[in-house]
């Protein structure tokens, strides 16, 4: 067997060890935690009685540390790991973990809420052929980030919902992977117009999320981004003059998202559907744009009116 999922909230470090040895030629692994359960277990708050006293839960925590540790040491083949909610997790554990994992191609640790940049560049560092990291919801953003080297291997990277992201922790870590090609920044609510400098020193991003960047307004796009081919602005602020220079610099886009883009008017989407000539699908939500522009503009622009 080379795939194995189950549920990490009712595993003991005895069943990881079984599964190390039954298993060892597993290539993807899934150990998702239901962070929800835990809670549910150790929920004291209005004397309500909990399954597990605070010791059992710590106890319990670092046997599960413990477990995954003889896990992965002992499979060494895997290419695919999903660790999310794993919120016992912290850099230490990433970085011992990492060691046995230079097969690594995926990893996910969405919600391990202590990891910080110090788990992403250890992972890098020890596993040459991860290309693509999910770290949202976790404490990047709030450390310093200090040079680390240049890691080519990495293609996508997910640090969505990090609040403490600001504009110069992106354009500093953006350093460290030139070949990204997806970057996906949903719900950082700090960063702004340094995703700007982002695209202009790194040509090979294709696929853009800002979904819900608050501070996201008038991006001051005045270069050429011929790459970018998936541009998601919904929940933003930006207006019709960044979809203007979106336009004229963004050529090659493909897919276009501007759900409830309130400053956005019906002259800003005409233009970048009659300009953006590539564009397949554009996503407007129930954005009330008042528009005299029908089904049959987009078709005839080769554009697909998505909701």
């Amino acid at each position: 067997m080379t795939s194995l999922t189950c549920s990490i909230n009712f595993l003991k470090k005895n069943d990881l060890l079984l599964i190390a040895d039954c298993f060892p030629l597993l290539i993807e692994l899934n150990l998702e935690l239901d962070y929800h359960f835990l809670e549910r277990q150790s929920n004291f708050r209005n004397g309500t009685h909990s399954l597990l006293s605070q010791s059992q839960l710590v106890n319990n925590q670092n046997d599960l540390i413990n477990g995954i540790h003889s896990l992965l040491s002992k499979c060494r083949c895997i290419h695919h790991l999903n660790l999310r909610g794993t919120f016992f997790l912290n850099d230490t554990h990433v970085a011992e973990f990492s060691l046995f994992l230079g097969d690594l191609v995926s990893i996910n640790l969405n919600h391990c809420s202590m990891l910080t940049a110090s788990a992403l560049f250890s992972l890098v560092r020890n596993c040459p052929s991860l290309s693509e990291i999910k770290m949202e919801n976790t404490a990047i953003g709030k450390e310093s980030v200090e040079n680390s080297g240049v890691y080519p291997q990495l293609k996508s990277l997910f640090l969505g919902k990090n609040y403490c992201l600001r504009d110069e922790k992106i354009i500093m870590l953006a350093s460290f992977f030139p070949n990204l090609q997806l970057l996906d920044l949903n719900t950082c609510t700090k960063i702004s117009k340094g995703i700007c400098q982002v695209l202009r020193r790194y040509d090979k991003i294709k696929h853009l999320n800002l979904a819900e960047c608050s501070s996201v307004k008038q991006l001051e796009i005045n270069f050429e981004i011929p790459q970018l081919e998936v541009l998601n602005l919904s929940y933003t602020n930006v207006d019709d003059e960044t979809l203007y220079a979106i336009s004229r610099n963004c050529w090659g886009l493909l897919k276009l998202l501007l759900r409830k883009c309130k400053r956005v008017t019906k002259k800003g989407v005409k233009h970048v559907v009659e300009n953006c000539t590539q564009l397949i699908e554009i996503y407007l939500g129930d954005l009330d744009l008042d528009l005299d522009l029908s089904r049959e503009f987009f078709l005839r622009h080769g554009c697909l009116l998505c909701w």
